[in-house]
């Protein structure tokens, strides 16, 4: 009877056994310790790079009177021609081993070394000296200011002559046409407009062709622009009314001279300065 009645209910006791062990949660495993390292990081950035700025060459001279900072498109001989002063003397004022080779940014001296400048720019007195080098005359008595002369009387004394003999087809526009356009045949003579020494003799100014320019004292240069032949070369000096060039039409619509006076590098109108037809 007893048998009976413990085999009657050993299904269930076995059914709960089974469910009790299926239901207990396995024991989680202990946390491993790593002894003597540290906590792992993640390696920091690199830094970035610092970037390396240029420094141009006489960058410590921008913005300074008698100082000029290359521009895009500009050559020795366009800045010289614009501060009234040959190449050669920009390459000697400023140390530069390669005429040629000038950068945006860099600052040049376009004024004699021992000159001194406005803050506008204009040479009013060498330091010591004309611009040239030459001692300056001590002046031995005041002098009384002279009235205020026209500006065809004011040319130093050079007495700038017509470099040409044709009539005048362009008029002077400091925005549109720095000079005076005069008109003539292929081969017409181009005169030398006053006593003075070629600058520069060549084709390498866009939009002036085959140019020359005279330097005829520390104030003033001409330009004389398009022709077909050059007849001086540079350092050559010339005298006023010498045949230089021959009118062409290098660079230019047709054959015409362009003449340029520079006053201190600025372009002034010649017709003031040229005596009447």
């Amino acid at each position: 009877m007893m048998f009976r009645e413990v085999s009657r209910f050993w299904p269930a006791a076995l059914t709960v056994l089974v469910l009790a062990g299926c239901s207990s949660s396995p024991r989680a495993p202990a946390p491993v310790e790593t002894r003597g390292s540290s906590p792992r990081m993640s390696a920091p950035a690199a830094a970035p790079a610092a970037e390396v700025v240029k420094v141009m060459p006489g960058a410590e001279n921008a913005g300074k009177p008698g100082y000029y900072t290359v521009q895009r498109g500009d050559t020795l001989t366009r800045i010289g021609l614009d501060h009234g002063h040959s190449w050669r003397d920009l390459v000697s004022w400023n140390n530069l081993p390669n005429a040629h080779l000038i950068e945006v940014g860099q600052v040049l001296r376009v004024a004699p070394p021992n000159a001194m400048v406005e803050a506008n720019g204009v040479v009013v007195q060498p330091m010591g000296g004309s611009a040239d080098g030459a001692t300056a005359a001590k002046p031995t008595a005041a002098v009384t200011p002279a009235p205020t002369a026209t500006p065809a009387a004011n040319d130093e004394g050079l007495g700038f002559a017509w470099p040409a003999s044709g009539s005048v087809i362009g008029g002077f526009d400091e925005a549109k046409n720095k000079g005076l356009d005069i008109a003539g045949k292929a081969g017409d003579p181009v005169l030398a407009a006053a006593d003075g020494q070629v600058v520069y003799a060549g084709a390498g100014l866009r939009g002036y062709g085959n140019l020359i320019i005279l330097k005829h004292n520390n104030t003033f240069l001409t330009a004389y622009a398009h022709n077909q032949a050059l007849l001086v070369k540079e350092d050559q000096k010339v005298r006023k009314g010498q045949k230089i060039a021959e009118m062409g039409n290098t660079d230019a619509d047709r054959v015409k001279l362009h003449f340029e006076i520079r006053r201190q590098g600025k372009p002034v109108d010649p017709a003031k300065y040229l005596p009447a037809r």
